[in-house]
């Protein structure tokens, strides 16, 4: 089992290679004190301690060589000094030993257990969040997604990007609430817009299906937190070499667009209800166009990233430092807003974040302008 979690897991880093060797250091130390210190001290019953720790960072065998050696060594300082109990301490490094040696060997059995468990969550990501392409026609496409809980793999925050008949089709999104339930309301939105983006003619026909969708999938399996789901979601389509980009607000974070050095933040022009919240606040949706010219930049985000905090409780100021940010390739903007947003929490996330940076290439076209529809 130990030589499969060596294979299978990633090489250590240098500072728990030196970690590792914490038992041996320990023994050596000991043992060297129980010689050079007067035996009233009697500094050999630690010895006992060395098998202690190895269990938790070694495999069985080696644990069981080091307490044969703090057995040897208690053995040969009985030889220098007859009073020192050997014979008590002596039973104690070998019961140590033993139980140190479960102790490693079934905690090898559940780091495999973790090791096999995380490898279903990162086959289940890659369904979920599958990796997208790096370019879609003239649309240079990247991807951030972090998970607030340091071990987690997917949340409730989704994405796709897909190239259509009808264009290149965006949607990024955030189920409200934690768990399962909201991983497996993700999927259930992210299956429907994949087929229905090739489908459907426009973005509303897309936002009703998913509205469809979310709403049976909420009535099959309820939620235990919470009466029902209900989602954000972000719609986005770029026609087939056009200068635009039509936008479809269901009650998500706004994006944000970069042109020539110059932010706007897209606030919709008429608020359209989240998904599966229709039947309560009216099912009119508004699609908005922006001119999307080439060359210039457009960012995409779930709540996690404008609400990040930090210490003072400030949120982290998105559009300002959007508008800090030089004209770089998509992965570079969303490498330096993962260093950011690190930066500004200390490092530590109160919840999921996602986000898409596009950016158009190409000759740039003239007469691009705003329009509202």
């Amino acid at each position: 089992m130990s030589a499969r979690l060596r294979r299978r897991r990633p090489a250590y880093s240098g500072r728990w290679e030196a970690a590792r060797l914490a038992p041996v250091i320990l023994t050596v130390l000991i043992a060297g004190l129980a010689f050079s210190t007067p035996r009233e001290i009697a500094v050999s019953r630690l010895l006992p301690a060395a098998p202690a720790l190895a269990a938790a960072m070694w495999p069985v065998f080696p644990t069981v060589l080091l307490g044969a050696f703090c057995l040897l060594t208690m053995i040969v300082l009985s030889f220098f000094y007859t009073d020192l109990g050997t014979p008590y301490t002596s039973a104690a490094i070998v019961a140590v030993t033993l139980a140190a040696a479960y102790g490693s060997h079934v905690r090898l059995q559940r780091e495999e257990i973790l090791f096999q468990v995380r490898l279903v969550a990162d086959a289940a990501q890659k369904v979920l969040l599958r990796p997208l392409p790096r370019r879609i026609e003239d649309v240079e496409i990247e991807s951030l997604y972090l998970a607030a809980q340091e071990q987690a793999r997917i949340g409730g925050d989704f994405y796709e990007a897909i190239g259509t008949p009808h264009g290149v089709r965006l949607l990024i999104g955030d189920v409200r609430g934690k768990g399962l339930s909201a991983v497996g309301a993700a999927s259930a939105v992210i299956s429907c817009f994949r087929e229905a983006a090739y489908d459907e003619p426009d973005l509303r026909a897309i936002i009703h299906r998913l509205e469809t969708t979310i709403t049976r999938h909420s009535a099959a399996f309820p939620a235990h937190d919470q009466p029902e789901h209900f989602a954000t979601a972000l719609l986005a389509e770029i026609p087939h070499g056009g200068g635009q980009v039509r936008l479809l607000n269901c009650g998500h974070p706004p994006p944000l667009i970069a042109h020539r050095g110059k932010v706007r933040v897209l606030e919709p022009s008429i608020p359209s209800p989240p998904l599966n919240l229709a039947a309560l606040i009216g099912d009119r949706y508004w699609v908005d166009i922006v001119a999307f010219a080439p060359g210039d930049q457009l960012l995409l985000y779930t709540d996690g990233v404008s609400e990040a905090r930090d210490h003072a409780g400030q949120f982290f100021p998105l559009p300002d430092w959007m508008r800090r940010q030089a004209e770089e390739q998509p992965r570079e903007l969303l490498d330096r807003l993962h260093r950011d947003l690190l930066q500004h929490s200390g490092g530590r996330l109160d919840d999921d974040i996602a986000a898409l940076a596009l950016r158009r290439s190409g000759v740039e076209e003239r007469g691009a302008v705003d329009v509202e529809s």
